[in-house]
């Protein structure tokens, strides 16, 4: 497990020294303003809907995905069956199917573990930012590393933002009155 942890930061390092992924994190930083008051909103909503305050900490970690929360919490709170909850979350995210098929031809060089990691970081917004720099799949290894680094700096971004201000959203909640 060791060995495991130290490739893994040693990769995630190597990435994050590449000249590209500060540019993707840059440019998805101009356009997190907007996805704040989103996270924010979504924090508040999961607390306010009876969510515990670990539920929501849950959901929001694990289920990065704001509009498949927002769909997803007035069914818990209703207490609607399991399996409408997740055919909703599933039916609300079909989107990023697409945008999975399109990027399959970028990311096909990675291990499928890989290829799922980056997938579940990968939002609406990274994607579109991506895609519009990129408009073709990388032919070198090292076109691979800079696309790599590029989306990667946008998932970065956009994680630190949506997780930062979903938490405000959820303890700030969770702190005032209805």
């Amino acid at each position: 497990p060791g060995a495991w942890a130290a490739r893994r930061i040693d990769a995630w390092a190597h990435t994050a020294r590449h000249p590209l992924f500060w540019v993707g994190a840059r440019e998805m930083g101009g356009v997190s303003i907007g996805l704040t008051a989103w996270a924010f909103m979504t924090g508040v909503a999961m607390v306010k809907s009876g969510m515990s305050l670990t539920e929501a900490v849950l959901m929001s970690l694990l289920v990065f995905a704001g509009s498949a929360q927002l769909a997803a919490i007035p069914l818990i709170a209703a207490g609607a069956p399991l399996w409408v909850v997740l055919a909703t979350a599933f039916c609300v995210n079909l989107r990023f199917v697409v945008s999975s098929l399109h990027l399959r031809d970028y990311f096909m060089f990675m291990p499928r573990r890989q290829r799922l990691t980056l997938g579940f970081f990968t939002g609406d917004v990274t994607y579109v930012l991506f895609t519009r720099r990129f408009a073709r799949p990388a032919e070198t290894e090292r076109q691979r590393r800079a696309q790599l680094a590029y989306l990667w700096g946008g998932n970065s971004c956009n994680w630190v933002f949506w997780q930062s201000l979903s938490m405000l959203g959820i303890f700030l909640g969770a702190a005032l009155p209805a």
